[in-house]
């Protein structure tokens, strides 16, 4: 019994120690409010707007591509940029406010529109958001719009009358930022 305790306890340790189940990191967006402040620097203590080409600018340094970036990632690339002026530059970068994460669902749903997303949501949790699909929807034709990096939208099929009777999951698939879910 011992032995299989041990067992358990290893493997338990070992998955905690390789990060399984956890969410990759929160890539900033355009639209996202971030707080950046440099320790004992009072001029660099900044709100900063992500423009909609995915940068922002500050003093010393200038441009800075924020889109896609973690935020310990574009907190590095900050301080090493500013290690020029600011020998040691102790950098925070904090999202202050996520604006840039939404998704759309149009159609013959109860609430379309807009919607800012701070978390990972899946067709399904969207449809919820949006109150539901009307009498007259199409739950089976649903579509998903997608935008790959070159542009190019390509259209994912759901239907919503397999997937809530628990066949072919697949179908639920985490949205990304920017998709659009439509319900003819």
């Amino acid at each position: 019994m011992l032995r299989i305790l041990a067992v358990l306890i290893l493997t338990c340790t070992g998955c905690a120690a390789l990060g399984a189940g956890q969410l990759p990191p929160y890539e900033v967006q355009p639209g996202d409010l971030l707080q950046v402040s440099v320790w004992k620097e009072p001029d660099l203590q900044l709100e900063v707007l992500v423009r909609p080409d995915g940068g922002f600018s500050m003093p010393l340094i200038g441009e800075v591509a924020a889109m896609g970036k973690s935020v310990a990632a574009l907190r590095e690339e900050i301080a090493k940029r500013l290690s020029a002026y600011v020998p040691d530059a102790s950098v925070t970068v904090a999202v202050h406010q996520l604006n840039g994460d939404k998704i759309y669902v149009l159609g013959k749903v109860n609430r379309p529109g807009e919607y800012a997303v701070t978390r990972y949501v899946d067709v399904m949790q969207a449809l919820s958001m949006a109150g539901g699909t009307t009498t007259f929807a199409d739950p089976s034709d649903i579509v998903i719009l997608r935008r790959d990096d070159g542009g190019a939208q390509r259209a994912i099929a759901f239907n919503y009358d397999q997937v809530s009777a628990g066949k072919h999951l697949e179908q639920n698939i985490v949205l990304h930022s920017g998709d659009v879910v439509v319900v003819p």
